[in-house]
């Protein structure tokens, strides 16, 4: 599967132009908070000329400590289905909305691989929410593939659903 990787690529610089331009059009700016992504969200985002009119921060919090003092997420919201979960992921995007001040945020949480899955969580399993004026949705998926590509799904997926949820509809 890795002849497809380059697609993947191709399609996500596509959608972070697309959400680039959404937000540009419409006065916006965005901030990330991501996981099992490591930073990819921003890194889409940011390899658009003229992000800094639009992108505002982005957070990598991959343990539940940086997520507790990054995001400022309270650690009982990790008991009851751990960081991989609806509860955590949409606080994430609500934190990183907030202490960024943007009009827009996207969280990811997830299970990438190879290892790390359980039978309630396999790998490939991912939240992710999206947090804007109008309030918040969240979503979970299952991706198959690799880490790289369960990461990249990732990506794609947030970014189309940021699109979605900002009403613009994608090519």
């Amino acid at each position: 599967m890795a002849e497809s990787r380059p697609a993947f690529q191709s399609d996500i610089t596509r959608l972070a132009a697309e959400v680039g331009l959404a937000l540009k059009q419409s006065g916006q700016t965005v901030a990330t908070a991501e996981s099992c992504t490591g930073g990819g969200i921003a890194e889409a985002l940011t390899r658009i000329a003229g992000s800094s009119a639009w992108f505002e921060l982005g957070w990598v919090t991959y343990s539940n400590r940086a997520k507790q003092q990054e995001l400022n997420i309270p650690a009982a919201a990790f008991k009851p289905g751990g960081a991989v979960s609806e509860a955590v992921v949409q606080k994430m995007a609500a934190g990183a909305r907030a202490a960024a001040s943007a009009g827009w945020a996207v969280a990811v949480s997830g299970i990438a691989g190879p290892d790390g899955g359980s039978p309630d969580k396999p790998v490939g399993t991912v939240w992710f929410a999206w947090e804007g004026p109008e309030g918040a949705n969240t979503e979970c998926c299952r991706f198959a593939g690799d880490r790289e590509e369960v990461r990249q799904q990732t990506i794609i997926h947030a970014l189309s659903g940021l699109l979605l949820q900002m009403g613009v509809a994608t090519r």
